[in-house]
């Protein structure tokens, strides 16, 4: 009989220890330390699908084989980008994101366009292959070289997958996975942790592409202990309001491509369409001038995106006036603020601050710094900046205006757009003159916020 020990790990965090404790280590949270019955070392290997003790030869960096790794288009230029290129046989990608957000829709959609060419074994521990039979139907996707196995026994599921061999391998949901060997409940830190290092040596020993379907928590984190993260290859999240037709896939871990790359989906009758042109969508603004309204460029991953930043500031009544960004860091809304404050003399101690970025994007750069303040300034003086201007660059703590990468790339996005005119850090400024294209490259705040003062600024009085 297999060996059994007592260990102890923690439902928030994974964190394991030898002996019970009030208080978690790992993350500092209290009565989260459940007790579990784990296998010895020998035995795990045995149950769990371990290898088979090889010992690899040691070998010199400059003697290792670098062939070109063959990548498996997923026929969604989107998901490619965000993959780095394409699926690479062998890796194992998380997909993550709230329930209803088009996970399942997505994968099923990849499954079927690679059936005719890549045998697919599609394996659902919450849908009944009936059920996505029919999902598939009402998408009207092809239905060819699309397997289904409706299990949740991770053993038995990677016995299939070894006598099928098939090249790409989906699991939908990880949370709903189950190691036989193990008694805890599924969804548990111990077996989500343990049904994914399974997976993730299958996929090595055997070249399958393995695709996981993972749940968020209320937080946004990822369902299960942080250390699934550290097993995969890839990590990708499903980002947008559920009331938005439009979904964002971002990358935050790629081992074979470029992390924070962004694909851009819209959600449909006929599922998940890919969007060509982000910027177009985001830019869709009103027809209107407003005071607060302004367009961004961030860079995302491998190419720009412009993006419509709003600001409103308004008199507050309460003790402690709000300060909310969505979709930006709280923390650096009020750090810039209190720059805007001493280095720009504009004071909003005494006033309310929201910021939006208009489509759900997250800003994840600092590349918006600049146009966020300019923003503010801009509703807090009640006067409308151009319509045809964009804006980026960092604002440090001295009021200093610095530059961010591939600023030629965002300037000919905006350009081919209809820009005719961007403020950016001198350092940004193209050595050569762009035609169509007013540059207005400042080194202070102060440079930049006196834009609001010249004619080309439009006050609410003289739009009324």
């Amino acid at each position: 009989m297999a060996k059994h020990k007592s260990e102890y790990i923690c439902d928030n965090c994974g964190t394991l220890t030898g002996k019970w404790a009030g208080q978690c280590s790992g993350c500092g949270q209290w009565n989260t330390m459940k007790e579990h019955r784990s296998l010895s070392a020998a035995a795990s290997s045995r149950h769990l699908g371990g290898y088979s003790g090889v010992v690899s030869p040691v070998q010199a960096i400059g003697s290792v084989e670098l062939a070109e790794v063959a990548r498996i288009s997923t026929t969604m230029v989107e998901f490619d980008r965000v993959l780095g290129g394409g699926l690479v046989p062998g890796s194992v990608v998380l997909v993550g994101g709230d329930p209803g957000v088009g996970k399942s829709t997505c994968l099923l959609q990849v499954a079927c366009a690679l059936g005719p060419r890549h045998q697919v074994l599609y394996v659902s521990g919450e849908e009944s292959p009936r059920q996505i039979a029919m999902s598939s139907q009402r998408l009207g996707l092809p239905q060819k070289g699309v397997l289904l196995l409706a299990e949740t026994v991770v053993e038995n599921i990677l016995a299939t997958a070894e006598e099928i061999k098939p090249p790409v391998l989906i699991i939908d949901s990880i949370q709903t996975m189950q190691v036989g060997a193990l008694a805890s409940a599924p969804g548990g830190v111990t077996q989500v942790r343990e049904a994914a290092a399974m997976l993730t040596r299958f996929a090595k020993e055997s070249g399958t592409a393995v695709f996981l379907v993972g749940h968020v928590t209320k937080s946004g984190d990822l369902a299960g202990p942080r250390v699934l993260e550290h097993i995969i290859d890839v990590v990708c999240y499903f980002e947008g309001n559920l009331d938005s037709r439009y979904r964002m896939l971002r990358a935050i871990k790629n081992r074979y491509g470029a992390v924070n790359e962004l694909g851009i989906f819209a959600m449909t009758d006929q599922g998940l369409k890919e969007v060509s042109n982000p910027s177009a969508i985001f830019l869709s603004r009103s027809s209107e001038i407003n005071p607060g309204s302004l367009v961004t460029a961030l860079w995302e991953g491998s190419r720009p995106l412009l993006v419509e930043i709003q600001a409103l500031v308004d008199e507050s009544r309460a003790e402690i006036p709000r300060r909310l960004a969505v979709g930006l860091d709280n923390n650096r809304l009020a750090m810039l603020l209190a720059v805007l404050h001493r280095h720009g003399r504009l004071s909003t101690y005494n006033r309310d601050v929201f910021i939006n970025v208009v489509g759900g994007v997250k800003v994840t750069e600092t590349g918006a710094d600049l146009a966020m303040l300019l923003a503010v300034a801009s509703s807090l003086r009640n006067r409308a900046l151009p319509a045809d201007l964009v804006v980026f660059g960092e604002v440090g703590l001295a009021g200093e205006i610095r530059p961010v990468l591939n600023g030629q790339e965002r300037l000919r996005e905006a350009k081919k757009h209809g820009f005719r005119r961007a403020v950016l850090a001198k350092a940004n400024a193209p050595k050569e003159k762009i035609d169509g294209l007013e540059i207005h490259a400042v080194n202070k705040l102060e440079q930049a916020l006196a834009i609001l003062e010249k004619p080309s600024a439009v006050s609410r009085s003289q739009l009324a």
